[in-house]
């Protein structure tokens, strides 16, 4: 019978450029992942930094090749969607390679402190604050604003925000207005709840912002739930959005950037297909051309990749505790973690994530279902490119070493919807997250930014310390 290497080999294009094979074991990203086991242990978080300069660089020469192809007249700016990962080497990482910020909490200032404290930002450096703002949300803006932070953008959601900072800001205030796009049509409801209505942005612009010297509006901004994809839907939202950009221009001679938010995905199998360098031409063309028919010079660009830029540098590690056979086909690998505490994404919707054995490769494969720790029925995963169906090494309860499996490109969004360091279902702890770097000269460094959650820090959450 086939072996499971042999599996991967002829169902994906195997090796790739971040996955590999040496002595029967799985490399990723040049990490010899037994060796990170062996030293700290599984269920395992890790992220692996350099991924995420090289995703951040990756977008940037697109955009800008794709410009001087197009001969395109505006700038790009890419800004990093910090609630997809708020760590702060996550941030430290991405500031690196001169970006700039996109924020969508009050609490995601005193973040924005911290790093200029630190000297990992500027006072230029663009802060797009999105989202609906409540009171300390709208504070911590405005203070932003007083201190100088010139660049700090507050994107207007309802029709009221203004009024705000109207009164607290005494500083010049740049100024975006989000437009309520509509949904892709499978979803429940027609238009975003975030963001003004189409009809209600000029008159916003004419009633409350024209004639006040405090403020200028630069920024029009819209965002696809859905994502940056090759649709019907996504090109007839894109143009709508360019249209009422126009619009805007003709009488808000400021206006002069659109950001069209985030979207890009990220590989979720091997057998992964998108070309991002068609799609950024495909949108600089679309700009390009309705800002000719409409006699409008072209905006500068604003991107807040999130996913794209920190999913790919994270994965999660387990090792194989049980094996069990519940009927005469169905086999369970249990393993040591869950599902829905560890990797929210994949029971709440259904999202796949790569998923490669990383030893015992040369053994025969088999179907099996994976089940985590929890006593929910939904901690399960069996989604692959196979049509809902795992293929994993075959062992026994003998083995001498536990079979382990990686769950990889985890690194957006799966610790902020878990509730990281908080109480989790079935009290299943937090894993260890493990940090890895390389040097100056490019060995490998790793480092633990946190031990597995405690029974203690549980107790004291719930009360009982």
């Amino acid at each position: 019978m086939d072996k499971y290497i042999d599996l991967i080999n002829q169902t994906f294009d195997f090796p790739t450029e971040e996955f590999h094979v040496e002595d029967d074991q799985m490399i990723f990203n040049g990490i010899p992942l037994m060796e990170i086991i062996k030293e700290y242990g599984t269920p395992l978080k890790l992220t692996y930094l350099p991924k995420i300069s090289s995703q951040i660089q990756k977008a940037k020469k697109l955009f800008r090749e794709s410009m001087e192809k197009l001969n395109y007249q505006g700038k790009y700016t890419y800004a990093y969607c910090t609630k997809s990962s708020h760590f702060s080497f996550v941030l430290e990482e991405a500031l690196k390679n001169d970006i700039h910020i996109e924020t969508s909490s009050g609490y995601d200032i005193p973040i924005i402190r911290a790093l200029y404290e630190k000297g990992k930002l500027r006072k230029d450096t663009y802060v797009i604050c999105n989202g609906y703002k409540r009171e300390a949300y709208r504070r911590n803006i405005a203070d932003l604003l007083n201190d100088g932070f010139y660049n700090c953008t507050p994107i207007l959601d309802n029709l009221d925000e203004i009024d705000y900072y109207k009164e607290h800001v005494n500083q010049k205030c740049r100024l975006g207005i989000r437009v309520a796009s509509d949904e892709e049509p499978k979803f429940e409801f027609y238009t975003s709840r975030l963001g003004i209505r189409y009809n209600d942005v000029v008159d916003l612009y004419l009633n409350k912002i024209k004639d006040d010297a405090k403020f200028e509006l630069k920024m029009l901004h819209y965002f696809i739930n859905s994502g940056i994809k090759d649709t019907s839907y996504y090109w007839s939202e894109l143009s709508r959005f360019v249209h009422k950009y126009c619009e805007l221009k003709k009488v808000c001679p400021e206006l002069d950037s659109i950001d069209i938010g985030g979207g890009f995905p990220i590989k979720t199998s091997i057998q992964f297909e998108y070309n991002y360098r068609y799609m950024i031409e495909e949108i600089l063309r679309t700009i390009q051309r309705i800002c000719k028919e409409e006699g409008v010079p072209e905006p500068n660009i604003f991107t807040e990749f999130g996913i794209f830029t920190v999913g790919e540098s994270g994965a999660n590690i387990y090792s194989i505790l049980d094996l069990k056979l519940q009927n005469d086909k169905e086999l369970w690998y249990m393993i040591d973690g869950s599902f829905i505490t560890n990797l929210p994404d994949s029971w709440a919707l259904s999202q796949r994530y790569i998923l490669l054995a990383i030893n015992h490769l040369r053994k025969e494969y088999q179907r099996i279902q994976i089940g985590g720790l929890t006593c929910d029925s939904q901690d399960y995963y069996n989604s692959e490119i196979h049509s809902f169906q795992v293929f994993l090494p075959k062992i026994t309860k003998q083995e001498p070493e536990p079979l382990y499996i990686g769950f990889f490109h985890t690194g957006a969004y799966q610790e902020s919807l878990s509730g990281y360091g908080g109480i989790k279902h079935c009290l299943i702890p937090a894993p260890k997250h493990v940090i890895i770097d390389r040097d100056e000269t490019g060995n490998l460094k790793s480092w633990l930014f946190a031990e597995e959650q405690s029974s203690e820090s549980m107790l004291k959450i719930l009360g009982y310390k």
